[in-house]
C-alpha cells in the first residue's frame, strides 16, 4: 500500500559531493506507480521519517533514487549505511512538475541538492525530447551537484558558484540574468533555497515568463492529514497541493520568500 513503507534494500550508492550521496532503490513500477520529476517519497530510518524528493527515475529497469545531503543526525544515520542495508520508502506524494512542455524552451535552475528534482526532470525531457538548458548553483565547486553526468547527456549547463571557483562567480539569479540576455526562455523550473526563488521568480516575472517552483516545508504525515506543512493564506499543503506550484499559484501565497514554520509551527523568517 501506498501509506505503509516499502523496506527496501539500497542497491547502489553514488558518492556525489563531500556531503551528497545519492541511493538506488529497486521500485517495481506496475505495482508501486512511476512517480513524476519534482515528487517525494518519505523515507523511514526506522526511528524517524523525513521528505526526500525523487532523484533519479529509471522507467525500464524499475529504479528510482534519492540524493541526501548530511545535514544533520538523520541524514547523517542514512550517509553511514551501505549497499544492501535497509531503509523504508513511502509514496510517492505530491503534486510535481508539469513535463507536458513540447515546443518550449526551457531553462531549468536547481541550487545544491535542490539539483535533485532538477535531475529527475531532466532525464525525464531527454525521453520527451524537451528543448531544455539547465543552470546548476551551488556555493563551492565540490559541491555542485551532476556537472559531468548531466554534460554527457547532451545538456547544455551552465554553473555558477558564490566563490568562483567553477563557472560563474555569483549567485544562480546573476547567471540567469546573464543567459536571459541571449535566451528566449517559454519556462523556468526551479528548485533550491527559498531565498534564492524569490529572487528567480521575481526575475522572470519581470520578463514574463512562466515557472514552477518546488517548495519545501516541515512535512509530518505526506498525506494532507496534519496540516503542518500549509502556507499563508491558502492554506494549501506543501505535500498535497505541492511541492511544485506554478508561478500563478506562488502569487497567492503570502509567505513565500518571506518565511516557513518550524515543527512548533514558530515562524522562521528568511
Amino acid at each position: 500500500m501506498k501509506n505503509v513503507p516499502n523496506v527496501l534494500k539500497i542497491r547502489d550508492i553514488i558518492y556525489e559531493t563531500p556531503s551528497v550521496k545519492t541511493f538506488i532503490f529497486d521500485w517495481d513500477m506496475k505495482i508501486n506507480g512511476i512517480p513524476k520529476p519534482g515528487e517525494f517519497v518519505m523515507v523511514w530510518n526506522f526511528k524517524n521519517e523525513k521528505p526526500m524528493a525523487v532523484s533519479f527515475i529509471d522507467k525500464f529497469n524499475n529504479k528510482i533514487g534519492i540524493t541526501v545531503k548530511n545535514v544533520g543526525e538523520f541524514t547523517d544515520d542514512i550517509h553511514k549505511l551501505s549497499i544492501g542495508d535497509k531503509l523504508g520508502i513511502r509514496g510517492f506524494y505530491g503534486n510535481g512538475f508539469n513535463t507536458d512542455l513540447t515546443d518550449k524552451k526551457i531553462l531549468a535552475i536547481g541550487a545544491g541538492v535542490g539539483m535533485g528534482p532538477i535531475k529527475a526532470f531532466a532525464l525525464d525531457s531527454i525521453l520527451k525530447n524537451l528543448d531544455l538548458d539547465i543552470l546548476i548553483a551551488a556555493v563551492t565547486k565540490e559541491e555542485l551537484l551532476f556537472v559531468d553526468d548531466l554534460k554527457n547527456k547532451g545538456f547544455n549547463v551552465s554553473t555558477c558558484t558564490n566563490d568562483g571557483t567553477c563557472g560563474f562567480k555569483g549567485y544562480a539569479t546573476d547567471k540567469a540574468i546573464d543567459l536571459l540576455k541571449n535566451n528566449n526562455y517559454d519556462e523556468v523550473i526551479v528548485c533550491g533555497p527559498e531565498g534564492m526563488m524569490i529572487e528567480i521568480f521575481d526575475l522572470f516575472e519581470k520578463h514574463n515568463i512562466n515557472g514552477q517552483y518546488s517548495m519545501e516545508r516541515y512535512m509530518k504525515c505526506a498525506i494532507g492529514i496534519c496540516g503542518q506543512c500549509c502556507v499563508d493564506n491558502t492554506g494549501w499543503r506543501i505535500c498535497v497541493e505541492g511541492p511544485v506550484f506554478s508561478s500563478e499559484d506562488l502569487k497567492k501565497i503570502n509567505e513565500f520568500g518571506k518565511y516557513k514554520r518550524d515543527a512548533k509551527g514558530t515562524k522562521k523568517h528568511y
